[in-house]
């Protein structure tokens, strides 16, 4: 229902989302990009009524709405992991789950309201899942778990500013992407798991999926290391692309929304 009214209405989630899916899927028509806004509207309601229910039940509850695991295996590596989470499906409930049974710390950047941010903080840092601010304390913090033989999660593909960033290609357009993932990818030859949470049909609940990918160029260059990223981002948009945030402004680096 939230995602049709953001469609019938000229309403700002549906200028950023035609904007975005003009500038991603340029060849498609436009019967098809129509009924593409129109999903992806649905599936962001669909995204805004869900966290709530994720924040407020325990860990052990979300899991209950995991259908299935794909690629669990690849958690038990010997090699440092770190899990690239994209904004696609429910990424909330990644986290929460894999905590369940390894430890794992994501990093994440901090609200400007105070008091917003210390709800999300006391929702997301429980049990064996922690948090690290995104800043030179964080990163240590990362790095630490990292050596700890822990799990660490990123969600790389929104614009961190020019601080710790460069631009590289996304569906073939200069964004501001952050170097962070790769630097410590690199540094530790670490395995780097995509993850994310598929969102069923008619509210029966996810499938949580797990597949190594590689985001180190043989050139053993920074752009390229994350033009590797951002083209493993890409791929698994492609696949279902309503999942995708697309009402984030993406490409403000680029164009002026």
């Amino acid at each position: 229902m939230i995602g049709r009214i953001f469609y019938i209405f000229s309403s700002d989630p549906k200028r950023v989302v035609s904007t975005n899916i003009e500038l991603c899927f340029p060849d498609l028509d436009r019967d098809k990009k129509n009924k593409l806004i129109k999903k992806t509207l649905i599936e962001i309601g669909k995204g805004l009524t869900e966290s709530g229910v994720i924040w407020f039940n325990n860990f052990a509850n979300n899991s209950q709405h995991i259908n299935k695991i794909n690629g669990e295996e690849f958690l038990d590596s010997n090699k440092p992991t770190i899990l690239l989470v994209p904004h696609f499906g429910c990424w909330e409930i990644t986290g929460r789950v894999i905590s369940l049974t390894r430890p794992v710390t994501f990093l994440y950047k901090q609200l400007r309201s105070d008091r917003f941010e210390s709800f999300l903080f006391s929702k997301r840092h429980q049990g064996d899942l922690e948090m690290a601010s995104a800043d030179k304390k964080g990163v240590i913090k990362l790095q630490r778990a990292l050596s700890n033989n822990k799990l660490i999660g990123i969600l790389p593909d929104q614009d961190p500013g020019e601080e710790g960033s460069i631009l590289a290609p996304f569906f073939n357009k200069n964004v501001r992407t952050m170097t962070l993932l790769v630097k410590l990818a690199r540094k530790n030859d670490a395995q780097v798991l995509m993850t994310w949470a598929e969102r069923l049909d008619h509210g029966n609940g996810y499938i949580l999926n797990l597949k190594p990918i590689n985001v180190l160029s043989e050139s053993n260059n920074i752009k390229d290391d994350v033009t590797l990223m951002n083209r493993a981002i890409e791929e698994l948009i492609e696949t279902k692309p309503e999942q995708y945030l697309f009402n984030y402004k993406r490409f403000k680096s680029s164009i002026k929304y």
